[in-house]
């Protein structure tokens, strides 16, 4: 017996849960934003401790990196994820938590083969299609350079 769209809609509005889009949207912005708050005074903090503002910044995603793998690791940033939704994926903290998170479900394997093996599941994908996007940019960019 085949289902129309309008009775499959009707089957799917009933099953899903109401969206709670008022506090959603809201606890988005102000954790995305108060990540993004923090990681600018990390880098007003370390400019005014002496250093450029390139090693700043490098600095504040080192930094960012080991806060969240640390937060990740101790299970407080899936409490903090799990409030704030769409509002953790600011790149860098998206980034570290995607990677710990899987090389923490497998540390029964061992260090090697279970958080060595599962580190990189995720990102690896990541590091392969960034590297490969910024070659060919690179590419284009060097062809673009011998024409202008």
């Amino acid at each position: 017996m085949a289902v129309s769209p309008q009775e499959y809609r009707k089957m799917v509005d009933k099953a899903t849960p109401p969206s709670k889009w008022y506090i959603n949207i809201p606890a988005a912005f102000l954790v995305g934003g108060g990540i993004c708050t923090l990681g600018q005074l990390m880098r007003t903090g370390y400019q005014a401790m002496g250093f450029n503002e390139k090693n700043a910044a490098l600095l504040v995603s080192v930094t960012l990196i080991f806060i969240t793998a640390v937060l990740t690791g101790a299970g407080v940033f899936d409490k903090i994820a799990k409030f704030a939704g769409a509002g953790t994926f600011v790149p860098i903290t998206g980034f570290a938590n995607a990677m710990v998170s899987p090389a923490l479900e497998f540390r029964s394997e061992g260090f090697i083969l279970g958080i060595g093996g599962k580190l990189f599941s995720i990102a690896g994908a990541v590091i392969v299609y960034g590297v490969s996007a910024s070659v060919i940019y690179g590419f284009i960019y060097w062809l673009i350079g011998l024409f202008f």
